[in-house]
């Protein structure tokens, strides 16, 4: 699994032109890439590691504050664009594979207390974000 974690002030993600989730205050934007090997137990890691990372203002985590997060998936993490200029998309997962890892991750955020907010998976969306500091982290498992 993959990663791409930004701090942010608000973020809201939309679906043909409605707002589907939204966040606004400050928490974390977290883009999820599956890869075809991954389990529920990288899921599960992933979901520990974005609800501890300290990023927040004070080196805080999100469990420390209460802060929200939205987590949208994200298949182009996997994207490949080193030969050519068309990237190959063969690294990301399948949706029947992928979808319920990213539920995973979410379910595991909402397990441990964390308010999620979610785009939808597969859609055409449309992202908003105010990035915080800014601060963009990768994280592989």
């Amino acid at each position: 699994m993959r990663a791409v974690v930004q701090r942010v002030s608000s973020a809201s993600v939309e679906v043909d032109g409605q707002v589907v989730g939204a966040i606004s205050e400050p928490g974390l934007l977290v883009l999820v890439g599956v890869t075809h090997t991954d389990t529920r137990a990288e899921a599960a890691r992933l979901a520990a590691k974005l609800w501890g990372l300290r990023v927040l203002h004070g080196e805080k985590s999100c469990s420390d504050v209460s802060a929200p997060l939205l987590v949208i998936s994200q298949f182009t993490l996997y994207g490949d664009a080193r030969k050519g200029r068309r990237p190959t998309w063969q690294a990301a997962a399948p949706g029947d594979v992928a979808e319920p890892l990213v539920d995973a991750v979410v379910a595991e955020l909402r397990g441990l207390g964390a308010r999620v907010q979610t785009g939808v998976f597969g859609a055409d969306m449309k992202v908003a974000l105010v990035n915080d500091g800014p601060i963009t982290l990768v994280l592989d498992m």
